[in-house]
């Protein structure tokens, strides 16, 4: 289930710089080598974010994180035909992510990996109207991180901000609201000129067709 790659790299490279005590960052790049493949790094971030969660419940981070492993977890029973497993997973996935969004509401280490998570698994649900709600939530983390980030949004590099911006933008398009995403991918274009977003951007304007998804992850500085 390579796709849910997008999840792990959107979620790191849209952090703010921080404190080296994040637990994100303890681990992350668990679960960015585990959603590309590799199960025993995904087991290993895993028994982290549990052991955790063992002394301290309510840890939003390694609550959000656990619960985006479940949720990738969720799409290999999918795969293999097993969708009772499957949904019992995406059900705790996305029941643990959601509670760390509550716990931790204004946190961007929280909201982001949610939204990444929503944005990246809404692209395969069959149905449009099953993926609409979790388009809705998924911009919802993205807004509050915009917000949250606002006094310190020029101080982000490239990547982390067009991410930001065309996940926004790309959610609006999805949804139909096509002002909201025109004006984002406007913006797109003024904010972070000459890159892959503002390509993405005039592409948008050529043939209102959504633009989103991962672009150069952690290669933009």
């Amino acid at each position: 289930m390579n796709r849910l790659l997008m999840i792990a790299i959107a979620a790191g490279t849209l952090l703010p710089a921080a404190a080296q005590d994040r637990f994100d960052l303890k681990v992350r790049n668990f679960f960015f080598t585990g959603f590309s493949g590799d199960r025993e790094s995904l087991e290993q971030g895993m028994k982290m974010c549990e052991e955790e969660l063992a002394v301290r419940p309510k840890n939003a981070e390694a609550l959000v994180w656990h619960g985006a492993g479940l949720y990738f977890q969720s799409g290999q029973f999918f795969q293999k035909g097993d969708p009772q497993h499957g949904m019992e997973l995406w059900q705790r996935g996305m029941k643990e992510m959601d509670l760390a969004v509550e716990l931790a509401p204004d946190r961007v280490g929280v909201r982001i990996p949610r939204g990444a998570a929503l944005f990246a698994g809404s692209r395969f649900l069959p149905d449009p109207e099953m993926a609409k709600p979790l388009i809705v939530k998924a911009i919802s983390d993205y807004e509050k991180s915009y917000e949250v980030q606002s006094a310190t949004l020029d101080k982000l590099g490239v990547h982390p901000r067009g991410e930001l911006l065309i996940g926004m933008a790309d959610g609006y398009a999805r949804l139909g609201n096509k002002e909201k995403a025109s004006a984002l991918y406007a913006q797109i274009e003024q904010d972070v000129p000459g890159s892959v977003y503002s390509r993405k951007a005039a592409l948008y304007k050529e043939n209102g067709a959504p633009q989103g998804g991962c672009l150069g992850c952690h290669a933009a500085k």
